[in-house]
């Protein structure tokens, strides 16, 4: 089978599995399996769509036989900054009569050293009872 034929097949193998799995799994999936047929990095990756730094790692896991990681797409991001006071934080603009969100911004960096933006207070007042 020639190269035309089998990117043919790969491409129409990658547009029915989307019909049933986000694109990223898709190519995740099937970058997977040519890699670990021994197709070239820089080929998976004109192949599949996927690219050259996600490829890299995806080979580097499999080298290393972890093989659960694979299939973990995304979400690696940073915690939120107010995730361990936030209910704190929510139970102080309740008992307290606060009369501007950049007032409430200033408590949570005086009483616990976080600077947050005038748009997280409004987050956190839409938790809030009284909904301030």
């Amino acid at each position: 089978m020639c190269n035309l034929q089998a990117e043919e097949i790969i491409k129409k193998i990658m547009k029915f599995l989307c019909l049933f799995m986000s694109e990223t799994l898709v190519k995740r999936i099937v970058s997977i399996l040519l890699l670990s047929l021994g197709v070239e990095k820089s080929r998976v990756t004109e192949l599949t769509g996927l690219c050259a730094r996600s490829v890299h790692s995806l080979k580097k896991e499999i080298e290393k036989g972890e093989i659960d990681n694979l299939f973990k797409v995304g979400g690696g991001g940073r915690k939120r900054k107010l995730q361990e006071v936030e209910q704190l934080i929510i139970e102080e603009i309740e008992k307290n009569d606060y009369h501007s969100r950049q007032q409430i911004a200033d408590m949570i960096n005086e009483k616990y050293n976080i600077k947050v933006s005038l748009m997280s207070v409004g987050r956190l007042l839409k938790k809030t009872k009284s909904n301030a």
